[in-house]
Parts: structure tokens; sequence; C-alpha cells
């Protein structure tokens, strides 16, 4: 797709990503419509487009990225350090990006019919993020009870049930209704 000019102005002819001086192709982040579209390297395409696991080196170019004053450009950062959010340096810059409210909600929303799990207080959980119970809980079939004030690091959440996520507790990986657990 052929670059817009007010793009290649904006993008100074580097990918609005990595800053690779590559040729570039225009990419709507979904599902905005205006002012939606960045400039982009064909490997930052090829990593943004495809369903497998991502290049973690790769993508370390977001310590830069996520500062950018392009909405659309700080979304899409967003968006994928939360699919590399199970590795400590994409977790931290995840809970360093700010991002206003609005911008938040189109970061999160994909397009995609996707379940949102939900703590007890209504923030938005993400794999890899670390959770506290806020209840005892009666660990069924390991005959132990997982104390109110346990920090449950690294959740993974469960893809079809917004109500689930699992985690480590006491050495065993149990599932968690989100009801019970806040961010932390």
């Amino acid at each position: 797709m052929n670059l817009s000019q007010a793009i290649l102005d904006r993008s100074g002819g580097q990918c609005e990503l990595c800053s690779s001086s590559e040729p570039l192709e225009e990419h709507l982040v979904a599902p905005k419509t205006e002012e939606a579209e960045i400039a982009v390297c064909h490997k930052c395409l090829s990593e943004i487009t495809k369903d497998e696991a991502l290049d973690t080196d790769h993508w370390r170019c977001l310590n830069e990225a996520m500062w950018s004053e392009v909405p659309a450009v700080k979304v899409i950062a967003y968006r994928l350090l939360t699919k590399l959010s199970a590795n400590d340096w994409a977790m931290d810059l995840k809970n360093m990006i700010y991002l206003e409210e609005e911008l938040q909600e189109w970061a999160e929303n994909t397009g995609d019919t996707k379940v949102i799990h939900k703590d007890a207080n209504g923030h938005i959980l993400s794999a890899g993020d670390s959770v506290v119970l806020i209840k005892d809980l009666n660990v069924k079939g390991a005959n132990f009870t997982a104390k109110r004030g346990t920090a449950v690091r690294r959740i993974r959440l469960v893809p079809d049930n917004a109500n689930h996520i699992e985690g480590k507790v006491e050495g065993q990986q149990i599932v968690i209704l989100t009801q019970y657990v806040k961010k932390s």
C-alpha cells in the first residue's frame, strides 16, 4: 500500500516502530478509521500481522516507539507489549506506558471479539500481570487454603472465560476466579 504524503512527512521516511529506513508500508491500526495509519517496514508489518510467537529481540525498539506523539503508534506499541508480556522487559515497558482513557480503549479493542478479564475492582488484567488474593480460597484437589494477601505473579488468562485466570500458589498451578483478586 502506498504511503500518503502526510504519513511520509510525519515518519521522516523511517519506520514509526523500529526506525528502520527500509521501504515503508502503511498499516491501519484497527478498529479506528481516522488517523489510524502508521508507516512501518516490512519486518514490523510481518511481525504485527502474524499469529505465531513474536521476535522478542526485534521488539526491543518499542522502548522508543511507545513515547511517540502519534496515537496509532502508541496503541500498536501497547498491543505488542501486551503480546510480549511474558518477557520481563516488555512487562516493565507496558507498566510505564501512559495512554489516555480513549487510547486505552482503542488499544484494548482490536476489533476481535475477545474475552476481557477484570479484577474485583474492574481493572483489566493482562497475561503476565501480578495479582493479590482478596479472600482465603480453599483449593480443591490440592488440600490447602490460599490465604488472603497472597501474591500471584505472571498470571495466565483463560481465553474462553473472563471469570478465570491461572497462576501458581504454593507451587501449584491453579484456576482462580477473577472476583477474588485485585491487580497489584
